[in-house]
This record gives structure tokens, sequence and C-alpha cells, in this order.
């Protein structure tokens, strides 16, 4: 992202001064800032700014160029996803610009560490992964207001929850996977599958007749900022709510193999260099979410039709509670990790969960501690873990991003 003076931001961005903080996994009050935090609050409210008004104009070219060249540039594009820039000849011009960047991240990149996968994520129980994904993760990422226009706008979220919420799980899965992220493999696929997905929202979004001017670019640089960190800070700040906690080394091990996700997803790297550990994620994403206004009614159809979802699905069966009961309970969880604010606002259910949460805590503390007492037992519960992650979505079929980008898909 260039770093010239900034246009005016868009009428959506709540300016900074005088905002509460509104992260709502962030457990210190704003006054609690440090020397020279105010300082970089400031900063990062510039680059939120900013941010709002730049999109992805490597991924915009490739859609423009697939609408234009049909079946061949697909074609092209899938080899090189594949089996790298270098195998092609002669490829368009827009799909070899993505090819050339995905391949050449601007910092250096572990091998071994994509071969063992997201370790951190790895190690939590499917289980509780998958709460944190839903209530923590998903629920954040659609109570932005700028966030939810869009995605209501697609005229699928709502009426088609369970389903998107499958595949948005199995890019997830995919890409945290050991070896996910190598070139050719489902996670790297599926993750700039995904940023390309993106770049056809926004290209229908402004075809439309997106108010830029109220909201700035769809799917811009700031909201997938945010949605990064949705998938990075967020599910780890309400994990450790229900106690299951990560060590430094798993929180440095999780921003290193997350910043290849974010390049690869097309995020600039001025958002995700300094964040290397929850504390500093936290600190942008507080940023962010203090420039935010409050969660809207798209944002309040998206979370109800999520959690009727999640109350129906394989997580709501696996409870075996009845379905009311289990709504209540996945309310009460919602409000714990969002905030009693942010729950409001989405019209949550004022169900408290403090009375349950020292149990729950206990014998998630409890059980994490055995998987790690040692080397055996965490390579134990990491292969019970990596065996469930590749059957968790077993049949799902070819999901909209995948669908997106196939050489055999027909756009006219």
């Amino acid at each position: 992202m260039p770093h010239e003076p900034a246009p005016t931001a868009p009428a959506r961005f709540v300016p900074a001064e005088g905002t509460r903080e509104r992260h709502p996994a962030g457990d210190r009050p704003a006054s609690a800032a440090g020397p020279g935090e105010e300082t970089g609050r400031a900063d990062s409210s510039s680059l939120v700014a900013r941010g709002l008004r730049h999109g992805d104009p490597v991924a915009d070219a490739v859609i423009a160029e697939l609408d234009t060249l049909g079946r061949e540039a697909r074609a092209s594009l899938d080899a090189g996803l594949r089996h790298g820039l270098d195998s092609l000849d002669s490829p368009p011009p827009a799909v070899a610009e993505l090819l050339r960047e995905s391949e050449t991240p601007p910092f250096p990149v572990d091998a071994e560490m994509l071969r063992r996968g997201d370790t951190t994520s790895l190690s939590v129980d499917p289980f509780w992964s998958t709460i944190a994904f839903a209530l923590g993760s998903l629920v954040h990422t659609y109570s932005a207001p700028g966030i939810a226009r869009v995605l209501t706008g697609t005229g699928k979220l709502t009426a088609t929850a369970a389903r998107r919420l499958a595949e948005t799980g199995l890019w997830r899965t995919n890409a945290i996977l050991p070896g996910g992220l190598l070139r050719g493999a489902p996670g790297y696929l599926d993750t700039v599958h995904v940023r390309l997905l993106h770049a056809r929202v926004r290209a229908s979004a402004l075809r439309r007749g997106w108010d830029t001017e109220t909201w700035g670019i769809p799917i811009n640089q700031t909201d997938t900022a945010r949605t990064w960190l949705d998938f990075t800070v967020v599910p780890y700040t309400a994990l450790r709510k229900v106690g299951i906690a990560t060590s430094a080394e798993e929180e440095s091990e999780l921003y290193r193999y997350w910043a290849f996700l974010a390049h690869l997803l097309g995020l600039d790297p001025e958002w995700y260099r300094p964040v290397t550990d929850h504390a500093s994620a936290d600190a942008l994403l507080s940023a962010i979410d203090a420039t935010n206004a409050e969660p809207d009614d798209n944002a309040r159809q998206l979370v109800a039709a999520l959690l009727d979802a999640v109350a129906d699905g394989q997580l709501g069966q696996a409870l075996g509670m009845e379905r009311a009961h289990t709504r209540t309970l996945l309310e009460a969880l919602t409000r714990l990790f969002q905030g009693d604010a942010t729950a409001d606002a989405l019209g949550i259910e004022r169900v408290d969960a403090a009375p349950f949460l020292p149990v729950i805590a206990m014998g998630n503390a409890r059980a994490r501690r055995w998987q790690q007492f040692s080397v055996a037992s965490r390579d134990l519960a990491m292969v019970e873990t990596v065996a469930h992650r590749r059957q968790e979505f077993a049949g799902l079929g070819r999901t909209e991003y995948q669908a997106e980008v196939a050489p055999d898909a027909d756009r006219g």
C-alpha cells in the first residue's frame, strides 16, 4: 500500500478521538494504555483510515482478465497455482503477476514450519477450536457494519449460512493442516481462491453502485486485516476465557505462520509485519474496532443466521441437548466471547455463562495440561486432531471460492 497522504476517509470511519474501545476480546480498558501507546493508536488510526480506500489491484486485475480471456486464463491460473509460475509458457500478465507475488513473499518463509502446519491451532481440541472459530472469529467478523453490508449484499450468507460456515471452516482447516500452505497444497490453493473471490465480490459490489464515499472500497485492506485478526487473536482470546491458554512460543509460531497466510490473502505487509504475538495483534484490532460503528441490522441478520446454523449443525448435534438449550448455550458463549456491549448490539440473549466458567475452564486446563505433558502426549494429541480435521469436511464438494476460478467455470 502506498504511503502518500491518504484521501479523506469514507463516512463509515469513526475517528478514534472520543470513541470507546470496542474490541470485544480486549481485557484492558482504554485507560490502561502504556507510555507511547496513545501515539501508536493514532498511527494505527491513520493506517485504518487509509486502508478503507485501498483494495487489492493485483487480484482485481486477475478477475478482469479471467472474464476477458475465459477458460484459457482459468486453466493457466490453476496450473500456475499448482505447479508454479515457472511451469507456464506465456501466461496472461495479470495471472503471472498474481503467481509471482504469491510465490515471493517479502520475508523469509520457513519451509519446515509450513510442513508442520499451524501447530498452535492444531494443538487445540477440535470442539473448542470450532466454538472459538464460529462464536469468536465469525461473529466478530460479522459485527462490523462495513463487512456485514458486503456479505449481506451477496444475497447468500443469511440464506445459506450453514454452507458458508462449512466453506469457511474448510478453508481454515486446509490452511492449518501440515503442508497445507506449501505451493499447490489445498490450503495454498484455497487461500488464493478466497483472495480472488473477494475480488469478484468487490467488482460486483462496485458494479451495483456501491457507495465508496460512505463505505470505502468493498473488502478493503482494513477489513481484510480485521478478518485476518479474527482468525488469530480473536479465537485465542475466547479460548483463554474457557481455560485454554497459549504459551509465548506458541504465539510466536502462530503469527509467523499466519504472516504467510496474510501475504497469500493480499494483505499489505505494513499490517501484519509488526504483529508478532497476541499483545501486538490485540493492539491493532483495538485500533480497528475503535473506528467502526456499532453492529447494524445486516450484522444482526448474519449473526442470527450463524447461530442457527451452528445449533442445527454437527457441533449442535454433538452437544446432545434439546435445540432450544443448545441455542441458549451458544448465545451465552457468544456474549462471553464478544462482551456485553457488542452482544447487546447484536441482539444476543442476555445469558450469563459466568456460573459455569470455573468448571469449564478447569476441565479444559487439565485436559490441555495432560495433552502437553510430554513429547509423546503432544504428538498423540496432534495425530488425533489432524485425523479429525482431515475428515471434518469430507463430502462438502466444490466451494464457492474454488468454483470462482475453476478451469471449467463458465461465466459467459
